[in-house]
């Protein structure tokens, strides 16, 4: 039982440190372009990389959720909204699923 309280203060250390080292390390505004530009675009990728392979792997059958993957992708490029896109998702997959045993 008390490993348990090592490891959790272990990992507390480790996301202590990530979360304020940039921040008492970097003070000054960030100049360089390339790395602004990397920084802004990170949220943006670990959300993908999180989102993408449980869309594909939520469904019974992966082929109908990337189909629907690739229909959201359609919906939201033809400027739908966020409920059209997941109803769209939604539709792709239900009419999938009946036709592909």
């Amino acid at each position: 039982m008390a490993r348990n309280y090592i490891y959790i203060f272990i990992a507390f250390g480790v996301i202590y440190a990530v979360r304020v080292l940039p921040l008492t390390l970097i003070r000054k505004p960030l100049r360089s372009r390339f790395l602004r530009s990397f920084l802004y675009y990170v949220p943006y990728v670990t959300l993908a990389v999180m989102t993408f392979p449980a869309i594909v792997e939520a469904t019974e059958k992966p082929l109908a959720g990337a189909a629907a993957l690739l229909a959201g992708i359609g919906a939201a490029l033809l400027g739908g909204s966020l409920i059209t896109v997941a109803g769209t998702c939604c539709i792709v997959v239900f009419l999938l699923e009946l036709i592909i045993k």
